[in-house]
């Protein structure tokens, strides 16, 4: 089993997805089944049913996943690196030539979403910037070519 690495904040977001699912999801979807059971008919032909077993299938495939994932985590606690050198865990504020800048948050591929400014520590522009301070010009290679960034700001 991979150890997945995460932040405090990370873990307990997925905690809190866990317990949800467990807790409620679970819950509304026996009240579905129950309710598509007690329509009556033929369960072969009873939509609401077929969908309720789809998103219960659902459902507990995710609370397994999380479950397994949350078992190997490890949660990444600043180590004794100074506080502005980029690490696991690190706010950090990069700007291309010609654009404007742009702020990440390093962190475990398992929680990485570039869409909540969240980059893996793994991917191309996370590897690139660790051990780096604000003022570097740093060059990542990515699958689509190599490009350079300036390290604004860290913390």
């Amino acid at each position: 089993m991979q150890t997945a690495f995460l932040t405090k904040q990370g873990y307990d977001k997925l905690q809190d997805e866990l317990d949800f699912l467990r807790q409620e999801r679970r819950n509304e979807i026996a009240d579905r089944l129950h309710a598509a059971i007690e329509e009556g008919g033929e369960l072969i032909e009873n939509a609401e049913y077929e969908a309720a077993k789809n998103e219960q299938a659902f459902v507990e495939g995710r609370i397994k996943e999380l479950e397994i994932l949350l078992a190997s985590a490890k949660v990444f606690e600043n180590s004794d690196i100074p506080a502005d050198v980029i690490q696991f865990g690190s706010t950090v504020t990069i700007q291309e030539d010609g654009e404007g800048p742009e702020t990440f948050v390093i962190v475990g591929s398992a929680e990485a979403n570039t869409r909540e400014g969240k980059i893996s520590n793994e991917s191309p522009l996370g590897r690139a910037l660790d051990g780096h301070k604000a003022g570097d010009i740093v060059e990542v290679m990515a699958p689509a070519g190599s490009f350079t960034v300036k390290v604004v700001k860290v913390g």
